[in-house]
């Protein structure tokens, strides 16, 4: 009878974490070493995001108790989610640069705002800068507009004030 409620509070955990996190990635993990998957469970802690061994019946029974459809295609064989709270980008980042040194995970796809989108979709996802970089360059691109406006505004006072400066200049001469 434990081993029920267990199941129970694992979907229960399993459902949360779906709905609530923003992007949730899955992989394949085969070939992956305890120190391999340790270190990569604490890059991921250290970045305010998740990862999760999961069983592939409970992650289907959570997902259609959160109303999320399409995800049989995404657990087959050993599962790992990497789930992200506070941005989009973090999981398929560190995912994508841990496969840059290890070969060991396959992403399979992941679940963005409760679609799901392919592998590719996800490793785009990592190729995105960060949302600080996007607000820094969004904050460029309005900030150069207004810059010009100001300068072009500023451009008659300014005549007008070496106008003023020269006639001053010219009664001060004579």
């Amino acid at each position: 009878m434990a081993t029920i409620e267990k199941k129970k509070q694992l979907v229960a955990d399993l459902q949360s974490k779906l709905t609530s996190s923003k992007v949730s990635v899955f992989a394949d993990y085969r070939g992956l070493n305890v120190a391999s998957a340790t270190a990569l469970r604490v890059s991921f802690r250290e970045a305010g995001a998740e990862l999760l061994v999961a069983k592939n019946t409970l992650t289907k029974i959570a997902a259609d108790r959160a109303g999320i459809h399409g995800l049989e295609q995404l657990l087959t064989g050993p599962t790992i989610i990497a789930f992200g709270y506070a941005d989009l980008v973090t999981p398929s980042k560190l995912l994508n640069s841990f496969l840059r040194t290890n070969r060991s995970i396959e992403i399979k796809g992941g679940l963005l705002d409760g679609r799901v989108i392919s592998a590719r979709d996800v490793r785009t996802l990592a190729d995105l800068p960060s949302r600080e970089v996007l607000i820094a360059q969004v904050m460029r691109g309005l900030q150069g507009p207004i810059a010009g406006l100001q300068s072009v505004l500023a451009g008659p006072i300014r005549k007008l004030a070496t106008a003023l400066q020269a006639i001053q200049e010219q009664k001060a001469a004579s």
